[in-house]
């Protein structure tokens, strides 16, 4: 695993033991959800976001190209 992958990873696992609803980005600086977050909204948006917890069907339903 490289590093930014390691880094992107403790980011999440960190945000989501203090239960924050993202991170910044250790690479870009934008704000990412957690997937706690995002299964607490309750259905996919469809934007492929990182840490998407939904299935790809769900995905594709919700209109995120695959």
């Amino acid at each position: 695993m490289s590093e930014l992958a390691e880094s992107i990873l403790r980011a999440h696992r960190e945000a989501t033991a203090r239960g924050e609803d993202g991170y910044i980005d250790p690479e870009t600086g934008f704000f990412v959800m957690t997937a706690e977050f995002l299964r607490a909204r309750a259905e996919c948006c469809g934007s492929g976001c990182r840490h998407c917890p939904y299935s790809e069907e769900e995905q594709r339903a919700a209109g995120r190209p695959m």
